[in-house]
């Protein structure tokens, strides 16, 4: 785990879940496993604000426990996830995928898990149809029949799967029951099972669920009211007590790469080495090289780094090197046809940036220069990890960018949060068109040009976050490959 990794880490837990979450995921990821009473100590922070962290990063996933080191008698430890909080970066993605796939109510089903981290199916289903059916128009509502349809799909299709008991991983962010910090967990095996090691993990429950979903009422419902509504809600018996339900993130992952590879075909149909022949019996089988295929996108991406950062000449050379291995300098100025002094110094550049390596092979033992081969290479695995630490680097600097300028002009989005919500009160409550002006303009033009600007700098800011986010999938799909070939 790198520092990039670890900062990045640490502004996504405080984008969404807040500075407490932050404090302490990030000591985790830094200090790796320990006890309740080890991270209160080390943190500074109260008993109850570290349970209630734990409580947060235990439910989305981000952290599990199990007995500790000393054996089952032991204090209970907990360990943060790296790789699980990265997951919170790809989000947009995931639900932008459901939403392409089985449309708005897939959108929202995959957007309620995960803002849950895991849900019963009859409280996803409800709370979906409610969400669907406000914004209906008036005297029409969502069937729960039909959420449960797009929730039965996204099962089945593997985009969603059970949580597996927490007596299987010891971890509480699967389990079945949600649990609570500081209990006692099953020891954690050095491999624990995945979700699919639950021979049930894909069986949907037989959900007794009928009727339609129901429209929220105005917005001045107290937090008891609604708490009590919730409540009762939970009470409803309907079937599935106990089964709860997660987004299978290496599914939408493999979806993912297949629609990255399909691309990178329909684009280069003459070059097919993405597909290869297995065998000779039958006529012989077809398959398609994931690893080859992988690594050709890498390729691609660290090409167009290139050339976006030192320019097309240079981008000839690492294309050069890429594709013929080892090089003398003399070579790469032939080969790519540029000039010496040039090709010189662009070399040095690309070595500087540990974009290209130089390799020594002397001719005697003595390593003279001058009975030495000098030759230049591309080690395209390392300069792959090299440009994921810096794609973390990018994304991290791009969301401290988005939370100043939220900070900066806090009092300004605060004033126009205030109007919105006045103005939704008085067209529910049927006002006067002049009634509706007046409140408008309590918003000044000067203001408005301002909020204009902003949002679209953050919109801005967010489109470039996820479009680095696919750079990071393609590099780390990558970069998995090579480790399970």
């Amino acid at each position: 785990m790198t520092a990039q990794e670890v900062r990045l880490c640490g502004l996504l837990l405080q984008e969404h879940f807040g500075e407490v979450v932050e404090r302490i995921g990030t000591h985790l990821l830094r200090a790796g496993a320990q006890n309740l009473r080890t991270i209160a100590n080390e943190t500074n922070t109260p008993l109850d604000l570290v349970k209630k962290s734990l409580c947060v990063l235990v439910q989305h996933g981000a952290c599990e426990f199990g007995s500790g080191r000393r054996g089952p008698g032991s204090p209970v430890e907990y360990r943060a996830s790296c790789e699980r909080v990265l997951r919170v970066l790809r989000y947009p993605r995931y639900i932008y995928t459901a939403k392409t796939l089985y449309g708005d109510t897939g959108e929202l089903i995959v957007e309620e898990v995960l803002q849950r981290g895991h849900m019963t199916m009859s409280n996803t289903v409800k709370t979906v149809a409610d969400r669907l059916t406000h914004n209906m128009e008036e005297g029409r509502s969502m069937e729960y029949s039909e959420v449960v349809s797009a929730f039965s799909k996204l099962v089945e299709t593997h985009f969603l799967q059970r949580c597996p008991p927490v007596a299987e991983m010891g971890t509480a962010a699967t389990s079945a029951t949600p649990a609570t910090p500081g209990t006692p967990a099953a020891p954690a095996s050095t491999a624990p099972p995945t979700a699919e090691s639950n021979p049930d993990c894909y069986k949907l429950p037989h959900v007794t669920l009928t009727g339609r979903g129901k429209r929220r009422r105005s917005s001045d419902d107290s937090e008891e009211q609604r708490g009590g509504k919730k409540a009762k809600m939970d009470s409803e018996s309907c079937g599935d007590e106990g089964i709860y339900w997660q987004v299978n993130f290496e599914r939408f992952h493999q979806h993912f790469r297949d629609q990255a590879i399909i691309s990178a075909v329909a684009s280069k149909l003459d070059q097919m080495e993405f597909v290869g022949k297995s065998g000779d019996s039958g006529g012989g089988m077809y398959v398609v090289n994931l690893q080859r295929a992988l690594a050709n996108l890498a390729r691609a991406t660290l090409e167009s780094v290139v050339q976006e950062r030192f320019g097309s000449r240079s981008a000839r050379i690492f294309r050069l090197l890429l594709r013929k291995r080892h090089l003398e300098q003399k070579q790469v100025e032939d080969f790519a046809m540029i000039p010496a002094k040039e090709a010189k110094d662009m070399l040095y550049t690309l070595l500087s940036e540990n974009l290209v390596q130089l390799q020594e092979i002397p001719k005697t033992p003595d390593h003279a220069p001058s009975r030495t081969f000098y030759l230049y290479t591309v080690n395209q695995l390392p300069t792959a990890r090299l440009l994921l630490q810096h794609c973390y680097k990018t994304v991290a600097n791009l969301i401290e960018r988005r939370l100043f300028e939220t900070k900066e002009n806090k009092r300004l989005l605060e004033k126009s949060q205030r109007i919105e919500a006045i103005l939704a009160s008085l067209q529910a409550s049927g006002a006067e068109p002049e009634q509706l002006t007046e409140v408008e303009e309590m918003i000044t033009a000067p203001e408005r040009q301002q909020l204009e600007a902003l949002r679209h700098h953050i919109n801005k800011l967010d489109s470039t976050e996820n479009q680095v986010d696919e750079t990071v999938f393609l590099l780390e799909s990558y970069i998995f490959s090579t480790k399970t070939k």
